[in-house]
């Protein structure tokens, strides 16, 4: 949602007319999530996808009809005609997408409020919202809220209770957009405003190299940190935020906000354990440490004795990563990525051929 949202607020400060669409509700096996969106502006420029194929092409026709036109639509696509055999998006699911007009999608009194959370979304944890009423197989939008976390005991006038509750939680501990349960037929999509994910890697070997390489393909944020010039230079982490110096001191230093995540894969035993008390003292939604599961168990050991909480320390991932197999450096970066990917998103990891 960070960049749709991004090119929304842009378009909308140029005074340049667009048309939002969104997936708001799936049934079944879809080609995208809740909260999936496109941007198609006046200039005939689209930002975003829906999945792709004959869905998100007639999105884009419905989108420019708007644009000619005026007013919202929202439409149900079933992914089990001969349409969607032809173009590849035989799912079996059903999206919902509603597609309404920039002023709807972007309210003015919802801007700012916007905008500030996608420059500190730690700070003041917010959520996009936007109101559904079920009848049936029918699906209404009813407008759009600006949710803060701390409503969590209510919202939109209704108490949250058991699974809605679970639900508005995990939408803001992760990140991720959730459909909440209101009541009977009433839903609202919470869409968490969140900054780019900032991924620090403590340490600057082969490995992090790997990582640092196949995290820009993610979209992290790269910081990476060593104590040796010819490990910590712009050269060698292109794109990357590179610090050269004692490394849990330098990592100490950093403002770590809410959406980081910390990998600790120096060169030494003592470096990683100075490292990993440096991480487990910071706000970071993950931290993992790269090694053997024997110097986990002693770095766990030793900080323990130190005082380090046993609850911190049990959300460490250590040894870091899922178990792929692999062992080159590009193989461990894989799953180490993967599994930072499965924390980020709540993933099970399991095959999807077994779900």
């Amino acid at each position: 949602m960070r960049d749709t949202l991004t090119r929304m607020l842009d378009l909308d400060r140029e005074g340049r007319r667009f048309v939002v669409a969104t997936v708001v509700r799936t049934q079944g096996s879809t080609p995208q999530v809740v909260g999936a969106r496109l941007v198609v502006d006046e200039a005939g420029g689209v930002s975003g996808t829906l999945g792709g194929g004959c869905v998100e092409g007639d999105a884009i026709a419905e989108a420019r009809r708007r644009l000619a036109e005026g007013g919202s639509s929202l439409r149900a696509y079933e992914l089990t005609e001969p349409l969607a055999w032809d173009t590849g998006l035989v799912c079996g699911g059903t999206m919902w997408i509603y597609i309404e007009p920039d002023r709807e999608a972007l309210a003015p009194e919802f801007a700012s409020q916007l905008a500030a959370g996608l420059r500190d979304g730690a700070a003041r944890p917010i959520a996009f919202g936007t109101r559904l009423r079920l009848t049936g197989r029918t699906l209404a939008a009813e407008g759009h809220a600006v949710v803060e976390r701390g409503t969590r005991d209510e919202l939109d006038g209704m108490t949250l209770e058991g699974r809605a509750r679970e639900l508005f939680e995990d939408a803001f501990r992760r990140g991720v957009a959730r459909t909440v349960p209101l009541a009977e037929g009433r839903e609202i999509l919470l869409e968490p405003i969140v900054t780019r994910p900032r991924l620090v890697i403590a340490g600057g070997g082969h490995v992090a190299l790997a990582i640092a390489e196949m995290a820009r393909l993610l979209d992290y944020a790269v910081t990476v940190i060593d104590d040796r010039e010819e490990f910590a230079n712009a050269e060698r982490f292109p794109g990357a935020e590179v610090h050269c110096g004692e490394i849990a001191a330098t990592l100490s230093s950093l403002e770590i906000g809410w959406n980081t995540f910390i990998v600790v894969a120096t060169r030494g035993h003592k470096m990683d354990a100075h490292c990993l008390r440096a991480a487990v003292a910071t706000n970071a939604r993950y931290v993992g440490l790269l090694g053997s599961r024997r110097k986990t168990i002693l770095i766990e050991k030793m900080l323990s004795g130190e005082g380090v909480s046993e609850e911190r320390l049990r959300a460490v991932h250590a040894p870091i990563g899922l178990d792929l197999g692999g062992r080159s450096p590009a193989e461990i970066a894989l799953s180490v990525l993967a599994e930072i990917s499965q924390e980020r998103f709540g993933g099970t990891g399991r095959p999807l051929r077994g779900t």
